[in-house]
């Protein structure tokens, strides 16, 4: 005769309990990866931007003299480079293109890309670029958002202190989350600008402008520099999820 079958008990509580459990461990994965691809590309941009940034005597130009040379060939004159004491970027509306002074004067690969990639904006915004467009309307609808939630805010204010703790939580978190979300798109948007600028315009010139033993260099700075959006992108997921969570225990 066959033996019969055991079955383990059912418990119902113990079941729920480690589904639960499950769930939470799951929960903390997904957060721990969301933190982890937050952080981790600004540490690497960090330790790439100084590994290439030594200066080298044998390179014929700057990055303002660089700049300048990418412009004149690709026949943009209205557009001016200008240090800048804040952060690189391409201004679009004043066409400038705003470079820290260090990179300017520096002989650098680091300087070199980084002067390259800004002007690739530049290359975008003369030829029409629609993204580069897409992002410079969403940006500003972005801020008129901003400064709309703000308005709101501060007008809605008195009204929810009166009516109880509780109830200003939520609609500050909902307002607070609504601005992250713009963030998102922001951020999801730039992500493909910034590709373009690096590897669609920029890499082409510095192959052409700078020998080939340094080309894996200057990919690895503009590689760098395009993670710290991926990044920006998943440092907002990870505020959505948990102002997410936070309202939901809210309700």
């Amino acid at each position: 005769m066959c033996p019969k079958p055991y079955f383990l008990p059912y418990n119902e509580d113990s079941f729920i309990a480690a589904v639960a459990e499950q769930r939470l461990k799951n929960k903390m994965i997904v957060l721990l990866i969301l933190f982890l691809i937050s952080f981790a590309p600004m540490f690497w941009c960090r330790y790439v931007f100084h590994k290439h940034d030594k200066v080298m005597q044998n390179m014929p130009f700057n990055g303002l003299e660089f700049g300048k040379t990418i412009l004149k060939e690709a026949g943009i004159g209205d557009v001016e480079i200008v240090s800048t004491p804040t952060f690189d970027h391409y201004d679009v509306r004043h066409k400038k293109v705003n470079v820290l002074e260090s990179r300017l004067t520096r002989r650098s690969l680091t300087s070199l890309t980084i002067v390259c990639h800004e002007i690739g904006h530049a290359i975008q915004h003369n030829e029409s670029y629609k993204p580069l467009e897409y992002r410079t309307k969403t940006i500003e609808i972005g801020g008129w958002c901003a400064k709309l939630i703000s308005g709101i805010s501060l007008i809605a204010m008195p009204f929810l202190l009166s009516m109880g703790g509780m109830s200003v939580l939520k609609p500050a978190a909902t307002l607070l989350a609504a601005m992250i979300g713009i963030g998102l798109i922001i951020h999801i948007i730039t992500i493909g600008v910034e590709l373009d600028a690096s590897f669609n315009r920029a890499m082409p010139i510095i192959k052409q402008k700078i020998p080939s033993d340094y080309h894996e260099a200057c990919r690895s700075v503009l590689l760098a520099a395009a993670l710290t959006y991926v990044a920006g992108v998943a440092t907002n997921l990870l505020s959505l999820r948990f102002f997410w969570i936070f309202l939901s225990r809210l309700t």
